[in-house]
């Protein structure tokens, strides 16, 4: 059974930095894409930052180019985001997701999301 757990969210003032763990079970993450997505309150759920089974560059969405970042870390079979220079507007539920082995990029698997508020 495929398991995605999300930790490090919180709340932080604007201008701070959150680090954001998605550890996997069930499934190695040197075979999948992982995303990170975001639903802010009435707001639909966007993509914000993706890392391919390829190796190759991930996406970021313009709103969070420069300030996160997404790396892997094969040995513990987790996937981090590294939020710098925060912004009211990155408060949301942050979840991460991937997709099945070699698999196309259709995100099936989802961890139950982790809280960030960014005060101003």
């Amino acid at each position: 059974q495929v398991q995605l757990v999300e930790s490090g969210g919180g709340l932080v003032q604007a201008g701070g930095s959150l680090r954001l763990s998605c550890t996997a079970s069930g499934l190695s993450i040197s075979s999948v894409t992982v995303g990170w997505f975001r639903q802010a309150p009435a707001k639909d759920r966007e993509l914000v930052a993706s890392s391919g089974w390829t190796g190759t560059n991930g996406f970021y969405a313009d709103s969070v180019k420069g300030r996160f970042t997404i790396s892997r870390d094969s040995v513990n079979n987790t996937v981090y985001l590294v939020m710098n220079s925060l912004k009211p507007d990155d408060t949301g539920v942050y979840y991460c997701a991937a997709t099945r082995p070699y698999g196309m990029l259709e995100y099936v698997f989802w961890g139950q999301g982790t809280q960030i508020t960014v005060s101003s």
